[in-house]
């Protein structure tokens, strides 16, 4: 388990993080504003923000975006002033007049979160070019990203990089290593085998053994970081049953399908996913971990399987408003995610407007447009849609078209000369 959908409560695991090699956390409320931390006007939520502050803003963002809703200017302009100089976010900087030195902790999850968030907003290239240069500054050997800087490459890191890459514009097939490794590499890793216990799942880590342990939110991650998608996902239309395919030297998309496969069969029974235990923890009841069931339902529509994500759907339209009330933006915003990628109403969620909900959460929005259901607002595209913008990182698509219409506009005039210099 990591802390990409859930930094908030690292505040409340503090203890166990120091001991533990990766980041722990689980779905729960955010700790409680301390005296210390002054709460920035353009923020959302009310909560402490020194684990979360900028993933929630992100994240709040990109459940706007796809809902016609367009931030505070204040609110942009706080997301973009916590920027370091060198394009990487921490996870929350409570004076941004003070220069990100050595002792910042940079973090390539709030990195690549505001990334895509800043992405949506629009307006904003050579800040969104600033954080894509340094994320693949600290790409690891492996071709993956971990946490922080230069940690060991894990399953939801690694897809939430490939999700801003993909965002900006990047080919991701480009982006490799000095030994080769692309970022799909630590993905197909982390994989285990179908035809015997979880097959098809992610682990987040491999042990130290070597052991591959199945973790639903990294599968969710994943599915969506195999296939070179971002976190806000369109539409899709249900395909075909997924299905476990065997055997190794799998290409990325057939990975991606056998974790929607193990994904289909985890939510089948009771609809939703369960937290994992606590390391320590006295009370092992199982507890539903309603973030990583809406992380499921978006992985599940990703790979074109929407009509397996119905359950659990209707499951979250039940059971998720009193978490979400608790938990804040964040999660407001990752059911507004779940909701846009099957088609529902996130205004009408089980009888709650998660849009309404999530805008109170912060400065009122410049403004509030209902979008055409019909339209697919969150298409993201996958890497063979994609242009490579090359190690300067100058803006993705609509750059390579604009010179391409120079160019054609450059032969025109050549062209016509010629004609008239023909003329008798």
């Amino acid at each position: 388990m990591t802390v990409r959908r859930s930094a908030a409560t690292l505040a409340a695991t503090a203890a166990v993080l120091c001991a533990a090699a990766a980041p722990v956390a689980v779905a729960a409320p955010s700790p409680s504003p301390s005296p210390s931390v002054a709460l920035p006007s353009g923020l959302y939520g009310t909560a402490d923000p020194t684990y979360d502050g900028v993933w929630r803003q992100s994240m709040a963002f990109l459940a706007q975006r796809l809902e016609g809703v367009t931030p505070a200017a204040k609110s942009v302009d706080w997301l973009i002033s916590q920027q370091c100089a060198d394009g990487s976010y921490a996870a929350f900087r409570p004076d941004t007049a003070k220069p990100c030195d050595a002792k910042t902790v940079r973090d390539t999850n709030a990195t690549a979160a505001a990334t895509q968030a800043l992405v949506e907003v629009d307006g904003h290239r050579e800040t969104v070019n600033n954080s894509v240069r340094w994320l693949k500054s600290v790409q690891n050997e492996d071709g993956g990203w971990g946490y922080t800087a230069g940690a060991p490459s894990d399953a939801n890191s690694t897809s939430l990089v490939i999700g801003a890459l993909a965002r900006q514009g990047q080919r991701l097939a480009d982006i490799t290593t000095p030994g080769g490794k692309t970022p799909y590499d630590p993905l197909l890793a982390l994989a285990i085998p179908c035809g015997g216990k979880d097959g098809g799942a992610f682990a987040y880590q491999a042990d130290k053994k070597g052991g591959l342990a199945a973790n639903a939110d990294a599968t969710a991650a994943a599915v969506l970081g195999t296939m070179g998608k971002a976190m806000a996902v369109g539409n899709n239309a249900a395909g075909k049953a997924p299905s476990c395919r065997p055997g190794s030297g799998l290409t990325p998309e057939q990975t991606a399908q056998n974790g929607a496969h193990y994904l289909a069969g985890a939510l089948a029974g009771s609809g939703h996913l369960n937290q994992a235990p606590m390391p320590g923890a006295t009370d092992t009841t199982p507890q539903p971990d309603f973030g990583n069931t809406a992380d499921a339902v978006v992985a599940l529509s990703a790979a074109g399987h929407q009509d397996k994500a119905a359950g659990a759907v209707a499951w979250l339209k039940k059971n998720s408003a009193d978490w979400a009330a608790r938990s804040g933006p964040a999660a407001y915003a990752q059911l507004i995610l779940a909701a846009h990628a099957t088609g529902d109403n996130a205004r009408d969620f089980g009888g709650v407007d998660l849009v309404a909900r999530l805008n109170a959460a912060g400065p009122e929005p410049a403004a509030v447009v209902t979008p055409d259901p019909s339209a697919d607002t969150g298409y993201v595209p996958t890497e063979k849609d994609q242009v490579h913008s090359g190690d300067d990182v100058i803006g993705g698509v609509w750059w390579y078209i604009g010179i391409g219409l120079v160019l054609a506009a450059i032969a025109f005039f050549l062209i016509s000369g010629r004609r008239k210099n023909r003329q008798p």
